[in-house]
């Protein structure tokens, strides 16, 4: 087997891998359990993500990106190579040639920490590529032409918006604000409002079933088991969209200003294809719901979520490589 081309959507929340002529063949969440006083490896992706907030004193679970970018950089390798062997990226003869996304605001020494680690984990050659550029490849835009087109990418930890044309970036912004911080004002709204303490897993599940952006037209419920507290005890809470909606209300406010200045720093052709074409949203946070009917709300502008708005970054990078492999001759 000789090396493959692999592109790899390094997410705060999750870690896809895309190789070429397979698509994305690993969804994993970008968790790593280790011992706290070795530093040893005990499980990585959804087998930790399970761990998460439920571990005993001498392991942790730790998330080694943070916004985006490497936190910790010996977990972040090893989390890679894990990855790109049990993806089958690997080649017995022939290491593979890999593409990865971060987000368009990281600098150059945080680019440089996740090419070394990408090195590190078995990698021939790197590519570097930026996220709403990949997000537009994956959602299927043809970046080349010389027209405006407007990505919103809401991950995990950033959301990068950016006006591509000729395939590059003319005005973009990345802010931190994203899927973690939604279930982070989840958990805060249910300490505040019902003296209940939940983790993180259960605050997810809160924003996946009934998390809302917008006035939904029907209310709907989740029942949440929680420490309560006041006595210290288990308790059962019964949470409307309505209560979503306020609790998630600043951080959905924080990315519709942020689309709101980088349209204002458009040019006014690009400005007027925006108009046009619309605003595509990519990324797990654009999945909830009522964030298109709040964009387009605010900037009378039509907004659309991609196709597969979860794996449109990792299809993108991996076809960035395959758009490379057109070009360059190995």
């Amino acid at each position: 087997m000789i090396g493959s081309d692999i592109g790899i959507d390094l997410g705060t929340a999750s870690v896809l891998v895309y190789i070429k002529g397979k698509g994305v063949v690993l969804k994993e969440p970008s968790v790593v359990a280790i011992e706290a006083d070795t530093k040893k490896v005990k499980a990585i992706g959804e087998e930790a993500r399970l761990m998460l907030g439920r571990t005993p004193g001498n392991i942790i679970a730790i998330r080694p990106l943070r916004q985006g970018v490497v936190a910790d950089y010996d977990v972040t390798e090893k989390m890679l190579k894990y990855f790109i062997q049990k993806a089958g990226g690997a080649g017995r003869f022939r290491k593979p040639r890999i593409s990865v996304c971060i987000p368009s605001a990281a600098t150059p020494v945080e680019k440089r920490a996740v090419e070394e680690a990408t090195y590190n984990a078995g990698a021939r050659e790197v590519f570097i590529i930026e996220e709403p550029i990949a997000a537009a490849i994956g959602a299927g835009i043809d970046i080349t032409r010389p027209c405006g087109n407007m990505i919103v990418d809401i991950g995990g930890g950033t959301s990068d918006i950016a006006v591509i044309s000729l395939g590059g970036n003319v005005v973009s912004t990345s802010v931190n604000i994203a899927g973690d911080d939604f279930d982070e004002a989840i958990v805060r709204y249910m300490r505040k409002k019902h003296n209940l303490l939940i983790g993180e897993m259960t605050a997810e599940e809160i924003k996946i079933k009934i998390g809302s952006a917008y006035q939904r037209p029907e209310v709907v419920t989740i029942d949440v088991r929680g420490r309560n507290l006041i006595t210290g005890l288990p308790k059962t809470v019964t949470v409307t969209s309505d209560e979503t909606l306020e609790a998630l209300r600043e951080p959905c406010a924080q990315i519709v200003d942020a689309v709101h200045a980088v349209l204002e720093k458009t040019p006014p052709e690009l400005a007027a294809d925006i108009s046009d074409r619309g605003i595509v949203l990519t990324g797990g946070g654009s999945l909830l719901w009522g964030m298109e009917q709040l964009i387009e709300e605010r900037t009378g502008i039509n907004t659309m979520t991609a196709e597969d708005p979860m794996s449109c970054v990792a299809i993108g990078t991996g076809k960035f490589v395959e758009f490379l492999s057109g070009n360059k001759k190995d």
